[in-house]
């Protein structure tokens, strides 16, 4: 039965922390952003986060945020979440659901502690910004 179910790979969808200047907190900060690079449309997008690692020997772990966008045009990017300064330390994942059609495509993207930081930064296709980009 397991055999039968098939999810497609996830393809020309990935994630990106850029980094902003935030009014509200007077420096620049760090946000995560859902990169549509493909042709579909992708819709029921469900992106959950949370951020985990230890630091100092403790394990440390945050609550679970989620996210909910009835769809993501092609060749598009959509503004997910703040990414806070003091879980730049942990892994910060982050798990992407949506469909193209009637097909379910599925992916877990992590953003490994300490990996969201001004010398791992490239340009982030579509937007044309510097940010770091896990696909």
């Amino acid at each position: 039965m397991k055999s039968d179910i098939i999810i497609p790979e996830v393809e020309n969808v990935f994630l990106a922390a850029v980094q902003e200047w935030s009014d509200d907190f007077m420096e620049k900060v760090w946000y995560a952003y859902l990169i549509n690079d493909s042709d579909y449309l992708i819709e029921s997008v469900m992106v959950v986060s949370k951020a985990f690692g230890t630091i100092d020997g403790e394990m440390k772990k945050t609550s679970l945020l989620r996210h909910a966008f009835v769809e993501v045009l092609p060749v598009s990017v959509i503004k997910i979440e703040m990414i806070e300064k003091s879980v730049l330390a942990l892994n910060n994942e982050f798990m992407l659901t949506y469909f193209i059609g009637n097909k379910l495509h599925d992916k877990k993207f992590i953003f490994k502690a300490h990996s969201i930081h001004e010398d791992f930064v490239e340009e982030v296709p579509i937007l044309f910004v510097d940010g770091v980009i896990v696909r």
